[in-house]
């Protein structure tokens, strides 16, 4: 039986195509994918995220058990609601899950990991957890909605009122508790400004259907994917995977190698590979003329082949881009190949798409 969210009855008024997505029946579209996507460039749209796992780790010695855990390191946020991205490594230095967490205050932090990725994160959290003074819990209460676009923050507030009032003043990568039931994060995966929502379960639908009274349209996976390809956001099992390294997914500004003696785990590992010289790096494909990318296609370079690891259609550019992992070396074009065809494709840095407005040409 798959699992639903507590926004499903919401889905199925809107009549989503549903799909299964790590066990949840979830939203690929309400209609259409392309007009989902721009409604977020352009304006507002709300995504249903209840489906990723909410964790509160707390203790005496939750710090120290996150400066193990995670290749980020903790101890740079210590303003209550900084929020921090990171990679969690296992021994050879391959990702995990990617994750962020939120500084609540001394000896709790707030964690968001995958939903495809639960079951082993909570197995691998809690193995690394008990030589440490940690109590770990999942927030199976709470719901989780982010409202994206150059109009999501203002049309938040319309919809919820002054208890999102106090959320106005956050800065990006920050969060903060909205009176006793709302924590409201400025974070997102799009590449536009707006707010990530966790509210109790049982107000989670009230919530939804005054944002869509406000005019934020429900938005589903499809649109989310291509927003994120376009801000050139890295996708776990896609992207990066217990095979890659965060120094080979484009992620190793997420890797704290100071101070020296914190001893995080996949450290050895990381710096055998950057003393020996990181092998493949993940670079920007911009097809030039007519074609599709999509993930695990051969790249052809001049150092070697590569392989596409997410690729689509850029609603906002009109051509098909791409994330691919190549080999290092100092190249500008590539050829990717395509139902047996090679095409021609230039090497270019992400983001392709930001606040709305091309970052490449």
């Amino acid at each position: 039986m798959p699992r639903h969210t507590p926004l499903y009855q919401q889905h199925l008024a809107a009549q989503a195509r549903m799909v299964d997505f790590a066990g949840w029946e979830m939203p690929v579209h309400y209609g259409s994918q392309l007009e989902e996507h721009q409604q977020v460039r352009r304006d507002a749209g709300m995504f249903d995220v209840s489906h990723m796992v909410v964790l509160d780790l707390s203790g005496p010695g939750v710090t120290d058990f996150l400066r193990r855990l995670l290749a980020n390191d903790v101890a740079r946020i210590q303003t209550p609601g900084k929020a921090l991205y990171s990679c969690m490594l296992n021994e050879r230095g391959g990702v995990i899950d990617d994750l962020i967490v939120y500084f609540m205050g001394e000896g709790w932090y707030r964690m968001v990991v995958n939903a495809a990725t639960r079951d082993k994160d909570l197995a691998w959290i809690a193995q690394q957890a008990a030589a440490f003074e940690v109590s770990i819990r999942e927030r199976d209460d709470l719901a989780m909605i982010a409202v994206q676009g150059p109009n999501a923050r203002d049309k938040a507030l319309q919809a919820l009122g002054e208890a999102l009032a106090p959320a106005m003043a956050l800065k990006p990568f920050f969060a903060r508790e909205c009176g006793d039931e709302l924590f409201v994060a400025r974070t997102g995966y799009t590449g536009e400004d707006g707010f990530e929502i966790m509210i109790p379960a049982a107000r989670a639908g009230d919530a939804w259907d005054a944002l869509l009274a406000a005019g934020v349209a429900p938005i589903g996976l499809g649109a989310r994917d291509t927003l994120r390809l376009e801000a050139g956001m890295n996708l776990y099992g896609q992207d990066m995977d217990e095979d890659t390294t965060p120094l080979e997914s484009g992620l190793a500004w997420t890797v704290a190698f100071e101070p020296a003696e914190r001893d995080f785990i996949g450290r050895a590992a990381l710096e055998a590979q950057r003393e020996a010289g990181v092998p493949r790096r993940l670079v920007g494909l911009l097809l030039e003329g007519r074609g599709v990318l999509r993930a695990h296609q051969k790249v052809v370079t001049p150092a070697g082949p590569g392989e596409t690891t997410s690729g689509s259609f850029s609603p906002s550019l009109g051509r098909a881009i791409a994330l691919a992992r190549v080999p290092a070396g100092d190249f500008e074009r590539c050829e990717v190949e395509i139902r047996g065809r090679r095409l021609p494709a230039r090497i270019v840095q992400y983001p392709f798409v930001r606040n709305g407005r091309p970052c490449v040409a």
